[in-house]
């Protein structure tokens, strides 16, 4: 198939049959759009559509760009994604991009999922206490980053070593500790996360190792990352990618 039968049939399969608003109104532009997603970046790499939807979820949550993200809810349920994956995915961005904007994504999925009649609140995805939340948060940490959470943890300022108890105990403790994704997959949205803010190229590049760590290869990352572009731009991609070269040269 070439990319114009590539990207139909791909988008059929995500959204269905019919077209869009933008068809109408803009139909050349809706045609470099599909074309060029559905029929070439879908295309590229060695993920998987599930992956895939979780990438592109967690970008336009990220991005704010909520209209789309609804539109992709559907689509990530349409290939075989569970309610509770959609869910983590985007309950993963909160502590990269704060709480008001997970919120107004978490408003989008729901009202996706009652129109499916996915019963919620979901099964509680929650595996640690009051009393551990720190010290398992810590662990994940480590088993991502390794001596150098050790190390940052003892060169904070006094005043600032707070923030480094709430990277452990929240940002990991809360949040990469819990069910429904496993630490590969979380830690390669946490990449696409820091990778479509934009300015945030030191935490991309501590992430890329942190993916490295983990067990994904330099062309898992590649293709993440491109799946990104059509959704944050060339700018960012193009820093994230220069982020994973500096990280993981090519051989």
């Amino acid at each position: 198939m070439n990319r114009v039968e590539k990207s139909k049939e791909k988008f059929n399969q995500l959204f269905g049959e019919g077209v869009t608003a933008a068809h109408a109104t803009d139909p050349d532009f809706q045609e470099i759009l599909n074309h060029f997603i559905f029929g070439e970046v879908f295309y590229q790499g060695n993920l998987d559509d599930k992956m895939r939807e979780l990438i592109t979820l967690v970008v336009l949550t990220t991005n704010q760009t909520l209209p789309q993200l609804k539109a992709h809810v559907s689509a990530a349920l349409n290939v075989g994604l569970t309610p509770v994956e959609i869910k983590e995915a985007v309950y993963q961005c909160a502590p990269y991009i704060g709480f008001p904007k997970t919120l107004n994504a978490i408003n989008e999925v729901n009202e996706v999922f009652k129109s499916n009649n996915i019963t919620l609140p979901l099964e509680s995805q929650k595996q640690v206490e009051e009393d551990n939340r720190f010290d398992k948060g810590l662990e994940t940490q480590v088993e991502i980053f390794g001596d150098i959470i050790a190390k940052m943890r003892e060169g904070a300022p006094a005043n600032q070593k707070h923030i480094q108890d709430y990277l452990s105990s929240f940002c990991f403790g809360d949040f990469y500790t819990r069910g429904g994704l496993d630490l590969k997959t979380r830690e390669l949205l946490t990449l696409c996360i820091v990778s479509a803010l934009g300015g945030a190229e030191g935490q991309v590049k501590a992430h890329v190792q942190g993916n490295k760590n983990v067990g994904n290869d330099k062309e898992t990352l590649i293709t993440a990352i491109t799946h990104c572009l059509p959704y944050m731009g060339f700018p960012r991609t193009l820093n994230a990618l220069n982020c994973i070269n500096e990280i993981i040269p090519e051989n």
